[in-house]
Order: structure tokens, then sequence, then C-alpha cells
């Protein structure tokens, strides 16, 4: 793609959702070089305003836009959205972030995590669809990847405490409604879930598959083996939904090729791009630290003492922000050769 144009059109579907809202707040506070930004999403939503910086943008119809002369279509509103229109703004010239899991183990899209494998980029040809990995892949491979480069990663074990921010903003609303139902002794009636998610756990994200993992689990396993480039990677998942509004954690417990002093995987983490290593027993929450925030933080990194080649830390990020909505503003970013604030 040309490094050489002075501003891009843009086009955000699912402008009206938590991530497309983000993604616009991306471009506008990274000064993405847009010559033009619209916004799409489906015809119930068309005429209501968005932010976009100091700006409002009305909504477009997507079913009705012409894709022609845009240069990026940044897609978050559905697998079924993605699979009818982003071919369509493909055809006609654009290049499609897809942050839905629709076209992610297509073989002919890259799956792209900027700082992991942001090189299978580099000879794009200007036109087509680029997918999102899903937002515990993209947090836990920021992590992973660096030690993988260094020694290998053989397994994963990894258990996911995921916000409710991940099904969207009617999982958050509903998460609101029901804290004010305990509070005031009434039971909560779930309708997003499948059960209460208020002062609960859900130990399933997903429909399940015939292996009894989650959908949402075997994501992680196959995305990761695609991105690393390694089907020899055993990704063991278990996923839970938590009542917490944004930001995921992730207890990660790695199994390398060959060994490796935690002081080694240490300066790897402190010098990973996109990543913050806190300190010794430093704490990292979704709350106060991911939310909000661009980096994954890593904390509680240690020797595993069950397995004489094993790693142990804890992750959170913000997933609305780098495991949707940044990570897809970072690919653009890369193909036209700009750096975001």
């Amino acid at each position: 793609m040309s490094e050489n144009k002075k501003g891009y059109r843009v086009a955000v579907v699912g402008a009206t959702g938590i991530v497309g809202e983000t993604m616009l707040e991306l471009l506008a506070s990274r000064a993405f070089p847009a010559s033009e930004v619209v916004a799409l999403a489906s015809e119930r939503s068309v005429g209501r305003e968005v932010s976009f910086g100091r700006r409002s943008l009305v909504v477009d119809d997507l079913a009705s836009f012409d894709f022609e002369g845009v240069d990026f279509a940044l897609f978050s509103a559905g697998g079924s959205v993605s699979a009818e229109h982003a071919p369509r703004a493909a055809a006609a010239g654009c290049t499609v972030i897809d942050n839905t899991s629709h076209f992610r183990m297509h073989d002919d899209v890259p799956l792209v995590v900027p700082e992991v494998n942001g090189e299978v980029l580099d000879d794009w040809p200007g036109q087509g669809i680029i997918a999102n990995p899903n937002c515990s892949t993209i947090q836990m491979l920021l992590a992973v990847a660096p030690i993988h480069r260094a020694v290998g990663v053989r397994r994963i074990n990894v258990a996911t405490y995921q916000s409710v921010s991940g099904a969207g903003k009617q999982a958050m609303e509903e998460l609101g409604r029901q804290c004010a139902d305990r509070f005031n002794f009434r039971d909560p009636e779930p309708e997003v879930f499948s059960a209460p998610i208020a002062f609960n756990l859900i130990p399933a994200i997903d429909r399940f598959e015939d292996n009894g993992y989650t959908r949402e689990e075997m994501k992680m396993h196959h995305e990761t083996r695609r991105i690393l480039g390694s089907e020899a990677i055993a990704v063991n998942a278990t996923a839970v939904r938590v009542p917490v509004f944004v930001g995921h954690g992730e207890a990660i417990h790695l199994e390398t090729d060959d060994f490796i002093e935690i002081d080694a995987v240490t300066e790897l983490l402190s010098a990973a791009p996109g990543v913050r290593l806190m300190a010794d027993r430093e704490l990292a929450t979704p709350l106060v630290d991911a939310a909000g925030h661009d980096e994954v933080f890593v904390a509680r990194l240690r020797r595993d003492l069950s397995h004489p080649k094993g790693i142990d830390f804890w992750v959170v990020s913000d997933n609305v922000r780098k495991g949707a909505a940044l990570n897809a503003v970072q690919i653009a970013e890369r193909l036209i050769g700009v750096q975001g604030a």
C-alpha cells in the first residue's frame, strides 16, 4: 500500500457499538491521516450521531453504502454482517480490517497482531480482508510471543477471566441492572447471559463444541497456532465470564522447549512492544490498570514449581481497546507506514 498518500478515506462499520465507538476515538486521538471518516451501521441506527474527536458524525446505512474510493473499512458489527459486506467492500478496492471471527481461519486472510506477526502485511496488495484475532488471544500473545521467539513454547495452559464488555453494550447494561437488583433484594433476570452475571461467574463463553470446549476456548487454540506459525503449540484454555465491566484477565502457565531463567524472561517482557511488566509483587487489575489503557499489563511473573521449564504470569488488558479497536487501527497504521500517537 502506498505510504505517500496525504489522506485516507476510512469507514467504521458498527459505529454505534462499543468497539466501533472506540475505533472512532482512537482514529481521532492517534491522528490517523484520514481525509474522511464515515460512520456506518444498520438501518435502525441511521441518522444517529457518534463522536469523532471534537466532531460528530451522522451514521449512514451500511446496506446501501458504496465502498468505492474507501481505503480502509474497520468492521465490528458481527460475523453475519462481515460475511455479507466485507467481501463487497474488498471487491470495491478497500482494505477491510475485520474484528469478527468470520474470516480468522481463512487461509487467504492474514490474522494479525502487529507487534507479533505484523511482517505478514509487508507485501499487502492494497485491498482485501485482514482479520483481527480474538481479544483474549491478542493479549495473551503479546506476552507469550517474545518468550516463544527466544526459547520456543510447547504448551500453554490459560484460564481467562473475561469482562462483560466482551459481549457488547447490552451485556454491560445487564450487569448494571443485575447489580441494582441484588442491592434491592430482587432476583435478577438474565437475558444476554445464560445465568445471572452480577456477583457471579459463568464458566463458559460462547457455545460448546463436540469436544467439551467452548468456541471461545477453541479460538484461542487455533488462532495462537496460526499467528505464531506453529502447529506444535498446545493451547488448553478455560474461558470464564466475570462481573467486571471492562478488562480481561488471564492466568497463563507456559511450558517452554528450552529452559530460560526468570531474569531473562523479565528482560524479554520489559522490552516487548505493547507490554508493560509490573514490578515484583506489584499487581495488575482490570479496573485500575487495564481499563482505558492501550498496553497489556503483565504481573506475578514466576517459575512454575510443578514443571522444570514452566513459567507462570498474570495478564490484563482493555479488551475493547487492544483486544479489538486499537489492534485494528494499528494494522492500518502499519500498512501506511505511520506510528500512532
